[in-house]
């Protein structure tokens, strides 16, 4: 099977990136709508069990605060992950047709690359966060994922090899 072109592995990660980019866009706004409804209309608790957190003590965090974090988090990092996914989308299109050198494949794996990096350090920052917000319940500190930081290197060797990639043919089309 070939890599690149119709009817390529890439059209069909090309498709497959659709469809959870869609999927995402309903969990975001289904997210989104639960967050504005239990700010705006100060929803009972007990709609929230399946989310209140537990305190050392035994009580239940329900205050606004704890939700309303909750809901930006989750809010943030969903918006991140459909930003890398929109424009992995967009570097599958030329993939797809054959043109893997597109001059804005470089900035738009430069931006998932950032966009990685900015997740990750989210994940250490909603943890202090919650040490501020949710006091008394005993947990460990996130670990520093290597195979994620290794990823995200990755990805911005990557923006620079389709870069020269694009230096290349640029220079070959000047090229009598």
């Amino acid at each position: 099977m070939r890599t690149l072109g119709p009817g390529s592995v890439s059209s069909l990660l090309k498709s497959v990136l659709d469809v959870v980019y869609i999927g995402l866009m309903v969990v975001a706004g289904a997210i989104a709508l639960a967050g504005l409804a239990a700010l705006l209309f100060r929803l009972d608790p007990a709609v929230f069990k399946g989310v209140a957190i537990e305190g050392a003590s035994g009580e239940v965090l329900t205050r606004p605060e704890v939700l309303a974090g909750l809901f930006a988090a989750i809010g943030l990092y969903l918006t991140g992950v459909l930003v890398i996914l929109n424009r992995l989308r967009k570097v599958f299109v030329t993939l797809t047709a054959g043109d893997p050198f597109h001059p804005d494949n470089v900035a738009r794996l430069r931006l998932v690359g950032a966009l990685l990096a900015g997740l990750e350090i989210m994940r250490y920052l909603v943890w202090v966060g919650s040490l501020a917000l949710v006091p008394g319940i005993d947990r460990t500190g996130p670990s520093i994922s290597l195979s994620g930081w290794f990823s995200i290197l990755v990805v911005f060797v990557l923006a620079e090899v389709f870069r020269e990639g694009a230096r290349l043919r640029r220079e070959a089309e000047l090229t009598i």
